[in-house]
């Protein structure tokens, strides 16, 4: 299945809630002083996809762990919804993100000893949801990503670009609102890299908000919306 029949094929809208930073800064305490990753800024991120470009160490990472809540900031919030994220406790974020996040790493990080069904499967089994529905919904996105037939395989019998196509399978599994992506193409040769890109593309078109970490100008030219990160400050556009 290509990546445009899949995309067509996606059935689910997801029911995405407005994700806000206000005032939102990170600052690291560093020998007698501190170093600011972050610098204060405010923003509303749109429905489709957002790139977010800089070089490395500008401060990019740092804003996607505050987006996630791995992080906590130094002032402002994060909020998804009328849900204040940074207020949450650890538990409770934790159980927000399964909820409403996907994430796709530039590693994939699919769990080595476990078939690519049962990584896709994974957050389902902690979210409670029943073997046989789990099983069903993870077929469905592993036919999506045209990986059904390597469903038993472990990730150490998949190509990159196919471990990769996996980890987004499992970012879409509870059909989540908001897709983080750090750099998901950067270990992909072009080819398989344009499959990718479209299959996180397809997702942005299904209404979810999609936030892309890149450094690279052609993957950040196919976004809907840009943000540039230097220094620790971001700017639009």
């Amino acid at each position: 299945m290509t990546a445009t029949t899949a995309q067509k094929t996606e059935a689910q809208t997801s029911n995405t809630p407005p994700l806000h930073v206000e005032n939102l800064s990170r600052v690291y305490p560093s020998g007698e002083g501190q170093v600011q990753a972050l610098a204060s800024f405010t923003h509303t991120f749109p429905p489709g996809m957002t790139a977010v470009v800089g070089p490395s160490g500008s401060g990019k990472s740092t804003l996607l762990n505050l987006l996630a809540g791995f992080d906590s900031p130094s002032t402002g919030q994060v909020s998804v919804g009328d849900v204040n994220l940074t207020t949450l406790s650890e538990p409770a974020r934790a159980d927000f993100r399964l909820a409403h996040y996907g994430f796709v790493f530039q590693n994939h990080n699919l769990v080595s000893i476990l078939s690519a069904q049962e990584n896709v499967e994974f957050p389902l089994t902690l979210a409670g949801l029943p073997p046989k529905e789990r099983r069903a919904r993870a077929l469905e996105l592993l036919e999506l990503v045209g990986l059904k037939n390597r469903a038993g395989h472990l990730p150490n019998q998949l190509s990159g670009g196919e471990a990769q196509r996996v980890a987004i399978a499992r970012a879409l599994a509870r059909d989540p609102g908001i897709l983080l992506a750090d750099e998901p193409t950067g270990n992909l040769d072009s080819k398989t890299g344009e499959l990718v890109l479209s299959l996180l593309t397809g997702a942005a078109a299904q209404g979810r908000r999609v936030i892309l970490i890149t450094h690279d100008s052609e993957v950040a030219a196919l976004a809907h919306h840009r943000l540039s990160v230097r220094d620790g400050v971001v700017t639009a556009g």
